[in-house]
């Protein structure tokens, strides 16, 4: 299938997790939600990330995000493989991992990469709204490790712009002076952005993040 292209509503499917059957859109319900796949079960930069997303759990959760992984290999040899993330990484996978050992799941998202392997799924991350549109997607290397806390950001950002029409400029963080969108008139910006604003050009006004 063609590649997943942002604003595409990503596809449903129904699937084995190490927390049960689930319905992927039903599982999301109203949530935001992030879908990211691993290479294979016991595979040393994805021990770690799983740990760290079991200990970033509470952040996800202040932003009504759910976290699922995927692996291609079976239920079984998740249980196992959760052991080995709970001990090494001081942590409690406390998230489902999909088994997707036909690969199913892997196709839909264009998650099997031939020129990396044949028959392993690449290190892809789906950032998914509430209205089960794609927002965001990362592909990275087997040998690099995901950034977590770019993800956070991201998601802060993704809801914040959702919400009010502002952008994030680069670097962004929480908390942080944000732009205000193109689309809003010189005239209509201080009943807007009743914060203030700080015009540099005239396509680039800066204010105050809006829901701090």
């Amino acid at each position: 299938m063609a590649t997943l292209r942002l604003g595409d509503t990503a596809p449903d499917f129904t699937a084995q997790t190490t927390q049960g059957d689930i319905k992927f859109h039903e599982w999301l319900g109203t949530s935001w939600g992030i879908l990211f796949s691993h290479p294979a079960d016991f595979t040393p930069v994805c021990t770690t990330e799983l740990g760290t997303v079991a200990n970033y759990f509470p952040e996800f959760q202040k932003r009504d995000t759910k976290v699922i992984a995927l692996s291609v290999d079976g239920l079984e040899s998740h249980h196992q493989w959760i052991k080995d993330i709970n001990e090494t990484q001081n942590t409690t996978v406390n998230f489902p991992i999909i088994a997707d050992e036909n690969k199913e799941i892997a196709t839909l998202y264009d998650m099997l990469h031939p020129n990396a392997s044949d028959k392993f799924t690449v290190r892809s991350v789906f950032v998914i709204g509430p209205d089960k549109k794609v927002k965001l997607t990362l592909t990275y290397p087997a040998s690099t490790g995901r950034n977590f806390d770019e993800l956070l950001r991201v998601i802060d950002s993704l809801q914040l712009t959702a919400n009010y029409s502002v952008a994030t400029p680069a670097n962004w963080k929480e908390g942080e002076d944000v732009v205000i969108a193109p689309s809003i008139k010189d005239e209509d910006i201080t009943a807007k952005f009743p914060k203030g604003h700080t015009p540099i050009k005239p396509y680039l006004r800066m204010t105050p993040q809006p829901n701090k």
